[in-house]
């Protein structure tokens, strides 16, 4: 069972996968987007090609565990994905996901240009790992 991770934010969305036995998570995709709609078309598309049947979206609460802005879009993100894709969308607490991604960059020498290509990738396989490590 192949279960599909994402990274929202306001511009894109970092994509990971897990491998068929559902045990590793590899980073796919980042999506960059103008409007939800092309989104959820890619998001799509990834989901056929992949199989997936199952998706975790990191849900950025605050540090008190209230929810801000980015925890109301990423609830309104999974709601419209379980709506339009029909498959199976689980909200998980990603707080702090983009920082270990950024710092695990940093500590590797990645460039600050390059590391913008791939710390949203990275966020959602951090994201798909800690969905992984719960079960």
């Amino acid at each position: 069972m192949r279960i599909l991770g994402l990274d929202p934010g306001e511009k894109r969305i970092g994509v990971a996968v897990t491998d068929p036995l559902g045990i590793t998570a590899q980073g796919i995709d980042v999506i960059t987007f103008q409007n939800l709609d092309s989104a959820l078309l890619e998001i799509k598309v990834i989901c056929q090609n992949y199989q997936v049947e199952k998706i975790v979206i990191g849900n950025p609460l605050n540090m008190n565990g209230t929810r801000g802005p980015g925890s109301i879009n990423a609830g309104l993100l999974a709601e419209l994905v379980e709506e339009r894709l029909e498959v199976p969308v689980e909200l998980i607490d990603e707080r702090l996901t983009s920082v270990s991604a950024e710092r695990t960059l940093i500590s590797g020498g990645v460039r600050r240009k390059n590391r913008r290509k791939v710390k949203d990738k990275l966020a959602a396989v951090l994201i798909l790992e800690n969905y992984l490590a719960s079960l």
